[in-house]
């Protein structure tokens, strides 16, 4: 037979009066253990042993031997017992190495010295009913308290940032008990739960809350404890928030069953020194207890589960909540719930701190231009843009824009001017753009495969001087002069004494468009210095140097590119420059990655994808040695077995955030093997010389954990758009909390408290597919403007099965007479092929909300839903018919309805869909179908008399 435990007595707990005592039993013997836990979870599951004593097990992460083990038990033992609780509390805390304390306090006179032995003991005997040895205990007076199951841990408690406590050496947070100042006079209850009320539902950004909150007598006329809901909204009167929580504090506390929310307000009566949270661990995750008498109550913070709030969260949240307290406390008539601010002074100036990072490193030269002479001076031979059929030196790229430059400089382009590139990828595109930066003028780079429309009105807006371009007809306006690259060669030699004026960092370097809400595109000016600061602020951290090979992928009417092209040109690389098929084929980009030596690679995750799924099947591929994603949210887990290929030390991965009115990017993450899945959301800090905010709507600084508007100031900030001086003046906002000029993004996010940012996503109708902005009201206000369309909504479908397979599909209310296929191909003259709707869905009316608003909800499906989601199987295609082998493998990568002569890509197919389909036709013994055959051969009758070889058996 196992030995009995032997108890050993700690205490008295400290009550201040001596009323209670308690005792620790040190378990070693496995059976002992064991019958313990049951014993106590049982009889915490037990109404019967909830009405006699506070039962709880909690499980430590440290040694049963550490000194953080040491204090958790000395802090058991001594937790006071509150006056209106039962006379009991039993807690078990188990450890990782197999030992267990058993912790029992009790009342004086509910057991004596000899009970409380007899209690510890009998909880390590198997099957023993706990609660019937303490048949006399009251009932809890926060009974309601009993009913509820655990919250789980809120978004905004940040528990994942384990930052030490300067107190604890093991890096472990201790649960809070954070003193606030008394406020002279104290706050009635009502404003304690409005104002506990209203800081939740500013870390929530919501403008209605549920607070649990548990009353007991001395305080209000009701004890029990209930969830009370509260609404928050910004126009509510502060009369009408404190006369709203009053009542719902006054009404008969009801049976309250389910979760807990994640805040518990407690309003007792007693003293700070008799202070117990009748909750037992981890079931809310913060705990606010309010102490005072009737007409005031004085603060204290406290989160028994510090693994589900932060310790430093959790101290702060009380503290805005005695801030907002105190201001609903004062406020004045005719104030509402909108006028209130979370943060005091020092703690909005905390706030901003935490998001701002210095500038490092001495400013290179000042335009972006002078950079590449310098290199040309300091590194002739170095090879400095590559294509399929052309390589140039610096000194040879510099010498040739130099000689383009003056052309330009004599047809007009000077200091001042906007002049349009529409070139190919070649390294004639290349070498356009830094010549009209020789000249002292912006470009503005226009996409050739846009449509005329969207070409004539760039053009127009920007008031192009001159335009560089190899398309025949195009659409400038009267007055602009066309030139293509070959006459500004034959043009050179009589253009060689012409001076090139002289620019600034201050000058515009590039205008880049970017969708608008008005239906129109917008054009964001950068200036020279901003470009110059992204690369000051990344080249040293990421090594970029004259030994790197970089690709250019990205449209030059991307601001991707910006990185790209000057990213590698500033630090004298080499740039490959990727022909648009190639984008279109991961096969052939990369052959060409592994071909060129490229160490540098920059890709938006749809792209990557593609790049991914190849890499996968190359036996030993090489990698890059960096590898930054930027362009649209980046979820690291798509990763999959990437770093079993390429470890950590062989290839970085970089994740960066950025907004072209800001210069690409702001900051950066690095995405490891052994974090990759943590946190997907995150996207690091802001690089050096740039900063993020998170506010209200209000522009006020929210804390780390709240979700708001991010705000970005910094080195990278554009210009401002071009042209539109109110949209300027409301984008590009002076900070009212610090005088800085800051961009508001219209993202969403959260700070952490290392400082990093976690993207939350849009405000408002902006979405991302496939690395392009889209504002979805540009999209709608084309399609309404159609002399066809009486009505239009656009949104998008598809996002939850994956970047792959969100589409945007486009509901038109049309005029009688009107086709479908009208209204597309007008649409299609206008936006680029990417913001043109995938799928047109004509209804008799759009339906809407009880507000007149459209009702998303009510829009009925898309005619072409998916049936494959991401990565899944194709069905087993009929080897006896290619042609009906290819319409198999067609519908389960695209739609169930497709048919043999619908063409792809208005039958919902995009760029990574054609990726998925010619990976799936190459499983299925269709051998390699590029990217240009299906181009030319869009449909699945079409593709599959051109391949003309029956299937073999699937290749895996």
């Amino acid at each position: 037979m196992t030995e009995q435990p032997r108890p050993r007595t700690e205490g008295p707990a400290a009550l201040g009066d001596g009323a209670a005592h308690g005792i620790v039993l040190r378990l070693t013997d496995p059976a002992h253990l064991r019958a313990a836990r049951t014993n106590t979870e049982r009889a915490a599951a037990s109404a019967a042993a909830r009405h006699t004593g506070s039962y709880w097990v909690q499980h430590a992460e440290v040694p049963s031997t550490s000194p953080r083990a040491d204090r958790m038990r000395q802090r058991e033992v001594r937790r006071p017992l509150h006056h209106g609780d039962p006379g009991l509390r039993t807690v078990l805390t188990c450890y990782p190495d197999g030992v267990a304390d058993l912790v029992v306090v009790a009342r004086r006179g509910v057991l004596d010295h000899a009970g409380l032995r007899e209690l510890a003991r009998e909880v390590t005997v198997p099957d023993r009913e706990v609660s019937a040895l303490v048949p006399a205990l009251r009932e809890r007076a926060a009974r309601g308290a009993a009913g509820w199951s655990p919250a789980s841990a809120p978004p905004w408690g940040l528990a994942e940032d384990e930052t030490p406590e300067p107190s604890d050496p093991a890096g472990l947070p201790e649960p809070v008990e954070y003193e606030l100042p008394a406020e002279k006079g104290g706050f009635a209850p009502e404003v304690v739960a409005a104002a506990t009320a209203l800081a939740l539902s500013r870390y929530e950004r919501s403008a209605a809350v549920r607070l649990a909150v548990i009353v007991t007598e001395p305080v209000g006329r009701v004890p029990g404890a209930k969830v009370i809901p509260v609404g928050t909204g910004d126009d509510l009167p502060l009369s009408a928030l404190v006369a709203q929580v009053r009542a719902a504090l006054r009404a008969p506390a009801e049976e309250e069953a389910g979760a807990l929310p994640p805040v518990c307000l407690v309003l007792t009566g007693h003293t700070p020194d008799e202070e117990y949270v009748p909750l037992a661990p981890g079931t809310a995750p913060l705990t606010l207890t309010w102490h005072g008498d009737e007409s005031a109550v004085r603060a204290a913070g406290h989160t028994p589960a510090p693994g589900a709030v932060h310790p430093a969260v959790a101290r702060d949240f009380a503290r805005h909540t005695r801030h907002l307290a105190a201001q609903l406390a004062d406020a004045a008539p005719g104030r509402t719930v909108g006028d209130l601010a979370l943060l005091d002074d020092a703690g909005a100036d905390a706030a901003l701190a935490l998001g701002r990072t210095a500038r490092t490193g001495a400013p290179g030269p000042a335009t972006l231009n002078d950079a590449v002479a310098r290199l040309a001076r300091v590194q002739p031979d170095a090879v400095a843009v590559c294509d399929a059929t052309r390589r140039l030196t610096y000194r040879e790229l510099d010498a040739r824009a130099t000689d383009w430059a003056r052309v330009l400089v004599e047809r007009g382009a000077g200091p001042g001017q906007f002049v349009g590139v529409c070139l190919k990828r070649t390294t004639d595109l290349v070498v356009a753009l830094l010549a009209v930066l020789k000249t002292g003028a912006a470009y503005v780079p226009l996409d050739p495969q846009a449509p005329d429309e969207r070409l004539r009105f760039i053009a127009e807006d920007a008031g192009l001087a001159l335009v560089v371009t190899t398309l025949s007809g195009f659409p400038a306006a009267e007055g602009t002069g066309v030139l293509r690259p070959a006459a500004l060669t034959a043009a050179a030699p009589e253009s060689a004494g012409t001076a090139l004026p002289p620019a600034g960092a201050d000058d515009p370097a590039y205008v880049i468009y970017t969708s608008g809400t008005t239906g129109r595109p917008k054009g964001v000016v950068v200036a020279h210095r901003s470009v110059r600061a992204l690369l000051d602020a990344t080249a040293p951290d990421m090594g970029l140097g004259a030994d790197d090979v970089w690709t250019f992928f990205h449209s030059a009417a991307f601001d991707f590119s910006v990185w790209e092209i000057w990213g590698c040109l500033l630090t004298g690389g080499r740039l490959v420059v990727v022909p648009h098929l190639v984008t279109r084929s991961p096969e052939d980009f990369h052959a060409l990655v592994l071909r060129e030596g490229v160490t540098v690679l920059s890709q938006t995750p749809s792209a990557f994808a593609g790049f991914l799924a190849v890499d996968a099947r190359t036996p030993a591929a090489p990698a890059p040695r960096l590898i930054v994603f930027g362009g649209e949210a980046f979820d690291p887990r798509m990763l999959g077995t990437w770093f079993g290929r390429h470890p950590d030390s062989a290839c970085r991965l970089v994740n960066m955030y950025g907004i072209t009115e800001t210069t690409v990017h702001v900051t950066a993450r690095d995405v490891r093997s052994w974090d990759g899945h943590a946190r997907p959301r995150c996207v690091g800090r802001p690089l050096p010389g740039w900063s993020v905010s998170v506010r209200d709507d209000r522009g006020r600084p929210l804390p780390p954990g709240a979700v708001g508007e991010i705000w970005v100031g910094g080195a990278g900030l554009a210009l401002g758009y071009l042209n539109r001086p109110e949209l300027t003046a409301e984008r590009f906002a002076d900070d009212p909390v610090s005088g800085e000029r800051l961009y508001r993004s219209g993202d969403l996010g959260r700070l952490r408290l290392d400082g990093t940012l976690d993207h939350e996503g849009r405000l408002d109708e902006q979405v991302k597919i496939r690395g392009f902005r889209i504002e979805l009201g540009e999209v709608r206000s084309v399609l309404a403007d159609d002399p066809g369309v009486v009505d239009a909504a656009v949104v998008v479908e598809g996002q939850e099965a994956g970047p792959a397979h969100a589409r945007l599909v486009g509901y038109t209310v049309l005029t009688e007479g009107t086709a479908v296929a009208d209204v597309r191909r007008r649409s299609a003259a206008v936006l680029p092929d990417y913001m043109v709707p995938a799928e047109l869905v004509a209804l008799p009316a759009l339906p809407l909300t009880l507000n007149g608003k459209l009702d998303r909800a009510a829009l009925p499906a898309a005619r072409r839903p998916r049936t494959a989601p991401p990565g899944g199987a194709p069905a087993t295609p009929d080897g006896t018919d290619p042609a009906a082998a290819m319409l198999t493998v067609w519908r389960s990568v695209l739609a169930a309805d497709v048919g043999p002569d619908d063409h792809f890509f208005t039958a919902g197919g995009n760029s990574l869909l054609a990726v998925r389909l010619l990976e799936a036709l190459r499983r299925h013994g269709f051998g390699t179908v590029s990217m240009r055959d299906l181009y030319r051969h869009p449909t699945p009758a079409a593709l599959a008399a051109v391949t003309g070889v029956p299937p073999a058996p699937p290749v895996t």
